[in-house]
């Protein structure tokens, strides 16, 4: 494609996904992209910028508007999304880079099976598309890897991946029993399930192991299970939420979580959000939160590999 074509087909997805959401009630906003705050996350690096001067604290280009929208939402701002500026450091490769657009949306009282009504009709409208499957981790590995997750041990998930025919991660054999099932879990998921999902139709994997939370309320019916999902269409992981985790005491466990297992992998401990922990707790509504790489879904649109082609410019 030349520049025009690229340009108007994102325009034209951006201003349909403006119709869908404003239509069912939902407000656009505008969150800092330079805060002085950032969410920590196990395996995302923000990047630092020193504004004020190396002798001070950083601000951080935010990975995600997640932890200023939250804040929103605290402050009774209803149903919203933005088309959100991220960054992340070290993220290179046909469907990732440092600078990306998110569609990241908050809606207050939804479920996931809200969210699936809303992504199938999003992706019928930006990829023309029709239905969607809903699976759970346990029947996606079972199927194609022979292992469920919600009660595998390491040497399961271990011995799954060697029938793949996947030679073990590098730092598999180090660090806590729990890390290392997470990283062979993470493995499967990239290098055997995930290519193989949203192939007739787009995928909703669901109910992931609790270890695999991130910010998501574990499923009060199986505590083994996180109300989570990620949408797979192509192959290609599209977007990711969850049923959203309002306490403020999980909330700061597991981010004191993801900075033990920074620490251990030699990335920089982050500072604790204080002020999107204060907005945890009585002010903030149950619901999902969830984000879809736009740059991604254009590109599905258009039928190409790389979300640099899509995007006119590249640095």
């Amino acid at each position: 494609m030349t520049s025009r074509p690229i340009l108007a087909l994102r325009s034209r997805i951006r201003s349909e996904l403006r119709d869908l959401f404003d239509g069912l009630g939902f407000v656009e906003v505008d969150t800092p992209v330079l805060s002085t705050e950032v969410l920590p996350e196990a395996h995302i690096d923000p990047i630092a910028v020193y504004v004020d001067g190396l002798d001070r604290p950083p601000h951080y280009l935010q990975a995600s508007p997640e932890a200023l929208m939250k804040r929103l939402l605290a402050a009774d701002s209803g149903p919203i999304y933005q088309f959100a500026r991220s960054f992340r450091a070290g993220e290179r490769g046909r469907q990732h880079d440092i600078e990306f657009v998110l569609l990241e949306w908050y809606a207050p009282g939804a479920t996931l099976a809200d969210t699936a009504t809303l992504l199938e009709r999003l992706c019928h409208s930006s990829l023309g598309t029709h239905g969607i499957e809903r699976l759970s981790c346990s029947e996606a590995f079972m199927a194609m890897a022979g292992v469920d997750p919600l009660t595998a041990t390491l040497p399961d998930l271990a011995a799954a991946g060697r029938r793949a025919g996947l030679a073990a991660p590098s730092d598999t054999d180090s660090g806590p029993v729990d890390q290392q099932w997470d990283r062979w879990f993470e493995r499967l998921l990239a290098e055997v399930i995930a290519p193989r999902l949203g192939r007739e139709r787009p995928t909703m994997l669901e109910s992931w192991p609790v270890s695999q939370a991130a910010f998501a309320r574990v499923d009060p019916d199986d505590p083994r299970a996180a109300r989570r999902f990620e949408l797979f269409v192509n192959g290609v992981e599209l977007s990711n939420g969850w049923e959203e985790e309002t306490s403020r005491a999980v909330l700061e466990t597991r981010i004191n979580a993801a900075n033990r297992i920074r620490a251990a992998d030699g990335r920089t401990v982050l500072p604790s959000p204080q002020r999107l922990l204060d907005a945890h707790g009585p002010t903030m509504p149950e619901g999902v939160g969830a984000a879809l790489g736009f740059d991604r879904l254009v590109m599905l649109a258009a039928g190409v590999d790389s979300i640099h082609a899509v995007r006119g410019l590249r640095e």
